[in-house]
């Protein structure tokens, strides 16, 4: 009862916060004008707001989602597309795509995007599984070391062929260019996150390595890669038409499943709701500080989420023992350090 009750607290607070930001903007708008039949406020409605206000679900949905299953299948609580190259990956994709297909369409970019993506994050879990480490931080910082090797690559080629502003669309990410007609891709979270929830007992014994997963059954590395590519395609169909979110992925999971515990299907629904309620009430400042410009949302998120990474950071330290096992690294398993149960040997 206590965990239906969670989600429906979640349900209900972003439902309030959905209609409300339908009412914030640059351009006033009021239901009274819109029940009036104001036409200039219903275009507005639809063209700007009302696809705004889904492309923001769907991207705080998304990037949560796909942070808890990489989350889950690496063992380790400070893996998320951020950290693990995801993003940096998608961005290179679409440089290529600048380059090579100069007036490609945004499906075009995207197809580039989702290649990168998938084969930045194989890479990253590939090198990962082949060293062994003493400490859960190291993993996470790999992955920020080898992104920000991608993002030098793809700083250097955009600077070399005199692509930097086209590329600077998708480096910082704001909703403020999401109208109908060139957002459509981002509903792609959907299907993937459905996909995620249907094979998440899966993703729950890959986590817990190789070895126990052949003993139940379970093809480790086709459900490794198939976990894996679809937290891919989401960080990546988010990336083209939002640009770049960080923290998302890596906090969001982090606070649900302190109070929600580790299996997947038990902690996917909050975390999905969670991420769309963080990612649409950083929007809403980002609109209403210096109303009526608005601020990117990857600032606002930058400094809150660097916030409470910090202190979950702390956290983990200090009570790893119930959520990360620092210490030696297993022979199997997608990362080395494995996090251990929630709420496990204190």
């Amino acid at each position: 009862m206590k965990s239906v009750r969670s989600t429906l607290v979640l349900l209900a607070v972003l439902g309030v916060l959905s209609v409300w930001s339908l009412f914030v903007g640059a351009i006033d708008m009021t239901p009274s004008q819109l029940l009036a039949g104001d036409l200039h406020r219903w275009e507005i409605f639809l063209a700007s707001r009302l696809p705004r206000l889904l492309a923001i679900l769907c991207t705080g949905v998304g990037m949560s989602v796909a942070g808890l299953m990489m989350q889950q299948l690496c063992s380790n609580k400070f893996v998320s597309p951020t950290t693990g190259a995801t993003i940096s990956s998608a961005q290179f994709g679409i440089l290529l795509a600048l380059l090579f297909l100069p007036n490609s369409t945004l499906w075009s970019r995207a197809l580039f995007a989702f290649g990168a993506a998938i084969l930045g994050t194989w890479v990253f879990v590939w090198f990962i599984q082949r060293i062994r480490f003493q400490d859960a931080v190291m993993v996470p910082l790999v992955g920020v070391m080898f992104g920000n090797v991608i993002g030098g690559v793809t700083s250097y080629l955009a600077y070399q062929y005199e692509m930097t502003q086209a590329l600077s669309t998708w480096l910082v990410g704001h909703f403020s260019l999401v109208l109908k007609g060139r957002y459509e891709i981002v509903w792609l979270t959907v299907p993937l996150v459905v996909l995620a929830f249907l094979f998440a007992n899966h993703f729950n014994i890959v986590g817990l390595g190789r070895d126990f997963s052949k003993n139940l059954g379970v093809p480790y590395n086709v459900v490794l890669f198939l976990g894996l590519t679809i937290a891919a395609m989401i960080t990546a169909s988010v990336v083209v038409v939002v640009g770049s979110i960080s923290y998302i992925g890596l906090i969001v999971p982090n606070i649900v499943t302190m109070y929600k515990g580790d299996k997947i299907r038990g902690t996917l629904v909050d975390t999905a709701l969670f991420g769309a309620i963080f990612v649409l009430g950083c929007d809403m400042i980002g609109r209403a500080v210096i109303h009526p410009y608005e601020l990117p949302i990857e600032l606002i998120v930058g400094v809150l989420g660097s916030l409470i990474f910090v202190g979950l950071l702390f956290y983990r330290l200090k009570y790893g023992r119930k959520s990360i096992r620092l210490g030696r690294a297993p022979e199997t398993g997608c990362a080395a350090p494995v996090a251990a149960v929630e709420g496990g040997e204190g």
